[in-house]
């Protein structure tokens, strides 16, 4: 080599550093959370983009809230007891058919993980759809048990990876300082997916009356004194002469459009910068950075965020490179799953997410709110359906101070004053119950104090472990593994739903004296001390929950971290502090 060249090579290297310098004294005095603007609720109008984007990507939770609230409408309905009287009668196979989709959407979001890796978010959410449109087709005309069946089962799969993947796409499009509250829209759209349901059912209850044939008597079992529908007896010889089957089938089938509305848009949604990154398509992930941020190309701010996110995969990729060499792609899928459970940090991380998941369906009571409203008394036929859609509408108030609160007051106190609040309503209802539910004709004034504190332990999880189990889980992973510890995260949850749809229906009609009140209120005992015990993440980007959660586990990873920042042109405090 001449003297010449090496001049020059000298030169290039330290115009390269020097330039380094220039970026890095640029970014020195950045934070991003500061440069995306106001925190919070008021921070979600500042940029309307992200906004409509998040409230039509959300459309996937509404699918799973009408699920929610349309099948324990439906199952009250008497039609419906005349179509299917195995169902409406057994209390075992009632559970196993709100089950069986909650079994395959377990499956469905464990299975997701990788897919979602490979093909991209947008992508997997538009093919979800086309499942869900087969099985919710399948239900909506279904007239043998068996179709009904296999409508949830393949609805089921569906729902299960639409909750894993939207959550997950909303906080990698989101900034962090509205991750909070656009993310608890996903729990908002539930909510409102729910409401809706509800009225819609006791809307489509009254057609052609709320009885199945009004000039045959109840012969079925006593509830507060009164005989009830029994399918098997008080249906005459042609079918129901008063309400129709359009009672049932109309509410199911209407959960189609929105389907077929999501799947439409999300082609002109723009792709999660963070997983184009990943693909190593950059000059796209900057693009589509610009767009959701409604900056430059050129602006510090998105410059700032995409080097960010590319020192962090960068990072990952290195050090899983560097403890997992010549891994085959399969053996980097399963690498994804041991690294989870490998330290302590990433254990931490894994632990928050499942047992946010767990605790959010052990101390929920959604699916039987018709029963257990006619259980304290009210008529089952109509009343009860009332005062359901009455709690559909408090649940969906309930959810707003979560988007106010979640990125000023934080994650942990809302679920800990939550968890308190589930807890005492639940503790007075299971009281109540105990000691006037076989009288509640003669205790009219008991019956009203519990469906109030049902209303009230509506409010106090609306607001903490319903919208923020979808909020942790979706922020707490680092990029190389969120799709993979959203994926177990989920399939968490659905698994936990699972058992309560199966055993709630027994529980309700086999334990007396408030017992399954009692069995709710001590797990919302357990979920507060879980909670004092989460770290907090409010106001942080995704890149920086390693520090959030002590995941810097040695000083040779730490100089590691510093020489990409370094490389990049980032301040090393970029990943290594809040």
């Amino acid at each position: 080599m001449t003297q010449s060249t090496k001049n020059s090579l000298n030169s290039d290297k330290s115009n390269a550093e020097e330039a380094r310098e220039i970026v890095h004294d640029e970014f020195a005095g950045l934070n991003l959370t500061e440069m995306a603007g106001r925190p919070g609720f008021r921070g979600l109008f500042d940029n309307a983009f992200v906004l409509g984007v998040t409230c039509f990507a959300t459309l996937g939770g509404f699918l799973f809230g009408y699920d929610q609230g349309v099948v324990s409408n439906v199952l009250a309905i008497e039609s419906f007891g005349a179509a299917f009287p195995k169902i409406y009668m057994d209390s075992n196979l009632k559970g196993w058919f709100v089950s069986t989709l909650l079994l395959t959407a377990w499956f469905g979001s464990l299975l997701n993980g990788p897919i979602c890796d490979k093909i991209g978010r947008k992508r997997n959410i538009m093919g979800n759809i086309i499942i869900f449109l087969i099985g919710g087709a399948l239900q909506t005309g279904a007239t043998a048990e068996r179709h009904l069946f296999i409508g949830r089962a393949i609805a089921g799969l569906a729902v299960g990876a639409l909750t894993h993947v939207v959550p997950m796409y909303l906080a990698e499009i989101s900034s962090a300082n509205i991750r909070g509250a656009l993310v608890a829209l996903q729990q908002l759209s539930i909510t409102l997916g729910i409401l809706i349901s509800y009225w819609i059912a006791y809307g489509t209850s009254h057609i052609g009356g709320t009885r199945c044939a009004p000039g045959v008597p109840y012969t079925g079992p006593l509830l507060n004194g009164s005989p009830t529908f029994d399918p098997y007896t008080d249906v005459p010889a042609g079918g129901c002469t008063g309400q129709k089957q359009a009672s049932w089938r109309v509410p199911i089938g209407i959960q189609l459009f929105p389907a077929l509305l999501l799947g439409l848009g999300m082609a002109f949604m723009p792709y999660s910068p963070r997983w184009l990154t990943e693909r190593g398509r950059d000059d796209e992930a900057l693009q589509s950075l610009s767009t959701l941020r409604r900056k430059r190309l050129d602006d510090p701010a998105v410059r700032y965020e995409f080097l960010e996110i590319k020192a962090e995969l960068r990072y990952s990729r290195e050090i899983t490179a560097l403890k997992y060499p010549n891994a085959s792609k399969f053996q980097q899928t399963v690498n994804n799953y041991i690294t989870l459970v490998s330290t302590w940090p990433k254990f931490k991380r894994l632990a928050v997410g499942c047992l946010t998941m767990f605790y959010q369906q052990f101390i929920a009571i959604i699916y039987y709110a018709p029963t257990i409203f006619g259980q304290l008394g009210l008529n089952p036929n109509t009343t009860s359906l009332l005062a359901t859609g009455l709690y559909g509408i408090l649940n969906t108030l309930g959810t707003l101070p979560a988007i106010v609160l979640l990125d000023s007051v934080g994650r942990r106190p809302l679920l800990m004053s939550g968890a308190l609040g589930c807890c005492t309503a639940l503790l007075i209802v299971g009281s109540l119950v105990a000691a006037f539910g076989n009288d509640w004709p003669g205790h009219p004034s008991a019956g009203r104090a519990a469906i109030a504190f049902v209303y009230f332990y509506g409010v106090n999880f609306a607001y903490s472990w319903a919208p923020i189990g979808w909020v942790l889980p979706s922020e707490v992973f680092p990029l190389y593994l969120r799709s993979t510890g959203i994926s177990i995260t989920t399939s968490c949850t659905w698994m936990s739903n699972f058992i309560i749809g199966l055993v709630s229906p027994r529980m309700l009609a086999q334990i007396g004296h408030g017992g399954t009140y009692f069995f709710f209120a001590a797990f919302a005992i357990l979920a507060f001390i879980s909670a004092y015990f989460y770290p907090e993440t409010k106001g942080k980007t995704l890149e920086e929950m390693d520090t959030a959660f002590g995941d810097v586990t040695s000083e040779q990873e730490k100089q590691h971290m510093e020489r990409i920042c370094r490389e990049l042109g980032l301040p090393s405090k970029a990943l290594l502090s809040a």
